[in-house]
């Protein structure tokens, strides 16, 4: 079977893709995706263990809103809806599109960031910090990680739209954009998992 995938964009001239090369790229991606399912997973389960460790402070009642989270959620789903028509537009060979689409995901990805900052400060002003208890640590280092691997995310797509403007749509390019694609798609299963574990039981106790 050939190793050889040619893509016929909308627009543009025939693209070769060499797919045994893609593909070894991938499964080395989707290796480092699984490594951080594991760190995730670590994570939740280190949440679910210290949840009643409050040390006679605040407890998970007290510090979540559900509206911010649900406003959160929101923007982190949209950004992924402006990530996949990002996507869509590079292989219709719509550069420029794709650009627009992916900085959509920027400002998005920007937005939720900002919110989560300052649900970090107004916690720590009210002495809700992570050091207040074993419960704040573990909520801290679940929601800390996740908005850590966003801004990755973040500096990755200042990146591709460098190289999309710069490179054009190569296969190199496409490649990275599908990789990239991938981490971002895994941010917001993580934050549905945070959102059904964290914020939505909190709300509810």
């Amino acid at each position: 079977m050939s190793d050889t995938l040619f893509i016929k964009p909308s627009r543009g001239k025939l693209l070769e893709v060499k797919t045994s090369a893609h593909g070894e790229r991938a499964l080395g991606f989707w290796f480092y995706l699984m490594n951080d399912s594991v760190l995730f997973g670590i994570l939740f389960v280190n949440f679910a263990v210290l949840l009643n460790g409050t040390a006679g402070g605040p407890t998970i009642a007290d510090i979540v809103s559900l509206s911010r989270a649900g406003i959160e959620t929101a923007l982190l789903l949209t950004s992924s809806l402006a990530f996949g028509l990002g996507t869509i537009s590079a292989l219709s060979s719509k550069k420029n599109m794709a650009i627009g689409w992916l900085l959509v995901t920027l400002a998005l990805g920007g937005a939720f960031l900002v919110l989560e900052v300052l649900e970090f400060r107004e916690l720590i002003e009210q002495g809700a910090g992570p050091t207040r208890s074993g419960f704040l640590s573990a909520f801290f280092a679940l929601l800390g990680a996740h908005g850590l691997h966003v801004a990755f995310g973040m500096i990755g797509i200042v990146l591709m739209i460098v190289q999309l403007s710069k490179r054009g749509l190569k296969e190199s390019v496409f490649s990275r954009l599908y990789r990239l694609g991938l981490f971002w798609h895994f941010l917001d299963i993580v934050w549905i998992g945070i959102f059904s574990f964290v914020y939505l039981p909190g709300v509810l106790k």
